[in-house]
């Protein structure tokens, strides 16, 4: 009902209260209704606010009806004739608080309550005085001043309310473009890290790999040579092999970070390919039980995918989510549906674990390579999911989890949107570089 609300007491409403105190020291100062009545306009005008805020959906009604039954009390206690009192404009306080807490027609209905308990005394006036045309007149004037002070009060109290409305929706644009500005330089800041650690991979990597293969080459002659003749020695040509194809396998990871990813991005079902990531990694799953719980939006658009990629980012996410969960189990919650973010219309896939979790020190920097909590890892497998996803035109972010009620922690949650369509620039092939 109340479109603002005042604060309780101000300087306004103790200047109300001067001007109160000063009506009471006009005659009639005998009159004890009369100075009864101006202290409950009084005590009323300090506790209003108060009142308001404590009964927002009727304070304001009730507070407005409360003025106009004063008003027409104490008009009857200050003249002879009531209707020709001198206090007649105190019933100016009932209409302007009507059009400072409602809109224009309820200001109206209200002027017209006030204008009637006003007028309800000129019943009893023509019992016993003949009323002639110029104080019908008279009458009619202060009538319309009531509505006069009431629409030009209403008027600014509105315009006001518009202009405020309208600085909160500036401010509130304002804030969410210095957002979107402040995450668009935290992107490009990432992507000319990821570019220069990117060239530096690649060129380590392929100059790493050739000693790796001599080294490699060496120890399996030195393996067949030594035979039987020297256990110890042939153990020790063994752990160098082994060792060389784990640092062989991490080599082709960092040039898998380094080199162009090729999408080819054809209409896809998003859930089938969900599917397929979750059989692979809980086939593979040699740790503690893992209940799966599914939860996907029926009739869900075709969204532009490159079917292997996409397979890649997601198993790379539930097998970060497996990994986390460990020998103690837990469930996983994935959530498909429709959504909308960056101005697009797309799916939304949400992949939710009861893990650990994810420390709020380490959030900003999840998805920058070499950053990994894993005995382990490497750190790429985040930066590899943030690559696609950026080649889908789409986006990978952590999400609120909330809390398991099984184990009592709060897991990690991940949020990978694919729009439904891509933009015109983007070619049929697109290269997802570092750069």
């Amino acid at each position: 009902m109340t479109e603002s609300k005042r604060p309780a007491i101000n300087w306004m409403d103790v200047l109300w209260l001067v001007f109160l105190a000063g009506l009471a020291l006009l005659p009639p100062v005998t009159e004890i209704h009369k100075q009864l009545i101006l202290l409950a306009f009084g005590l009323l005008q300090l506790g209003e606010g108060w009142f308001v805020a404590r009964v927002p959906k009727r304070g304001a009604i009730y507070v407005v009806a409360l003025k106009i039954a004063l008003a027409t009390l104490l008009i009857d206690h200050t003249g002879e004739l009531s209707i020709n009192s001198s206090y007649w404009p105190i019933y100016f306080l009932p209409v302007v608080s009507a059009a400072e807490y409602f809109g224009s027609w309820a200001t109206l209905l209200w002027t017209g309550v006030a204008s009637a308990a006003y007028c309800s005394y000129l019943y009893p006036t023509t019992q016993e005085y003949e009323i002639t045309a110029e104080s019908y007149g008279l009458l009619a004037i202060r009538v319309l001043f009531f509505f006069l002070a009431s629409m030009v009060v209403n008027r600014f109290v509105v315009e006001n309310r518009r202009q405020t409305k309208r600085y909160q929706e500036l401010a509130e644009t304002l804030a969410e473009t210095n957002r979107r500005l402040e995450q668009a330089q935290a992107e490009a800041r990432r992507s000319e890290r990821l570019a220069a650690l990117g060239q530096l991979s690649a060129g380590l990597a392929h100059e790493i790999r050739n000693p790796l293969g001599v080294i490699k080459g060496s120890a399996e002659m030195l393996t067949q040579k030594l035979d039987e003749s020297n256990p110890l020695a042939s153990e020790l040509a063994g752990y160098i092999s082994t060792e060389t194809n784990r640092l062989s396998a991490l080599v082709t990871r960092f040039l898998d970070f380094a080199r162009p990813l090729h999408a080819d991005t054809q209409p896809q079902n998003i859930m089938a390919i969900v599917d397929r990531a979750l059989t692979d990694v809980g086939t593979l799953w040699k740790g503690g039980t893992i209940t799966v719980a599914k939860d996907y939006q029926p009739n869900l658009p075709l969204v532009p995918l490159d079917e292997g990629l996409t397979e890649q980012a997601l198993v790379n996410i539930i097998q970060n989510a497996y990994d986390a969960m460990g020998d103690e189990g837990g469930s996983l919650h994935v959530r498909i549906a429709g959504a909308r973010a960056q101005e697009r219309d797309g799916v939304e896939v949400r992949i939710e674990d009861s893990g650990p979790g994810i420390a709020a020190e380490i959030r900003e920097q999840i998805f920058n390579p070499f950053m990994t909590t894993k005995k382990a890892g490497v750190g790429l497998g985040l930066s590899i999911v943030s690559k696609i996803m950026d080649g889908h035109e789409g986006s990978v972010r952590i999400g609120e989890s909330s809390t398991s009620q099984a184990t009592g922690r709060r897991g990690a949650c991940f949020m990978l949107f694919f729009p439904r369509e891509q933009s015109i620039e983007k070619k049929a092939e697109t290269h997802l570089m570092v750069s």
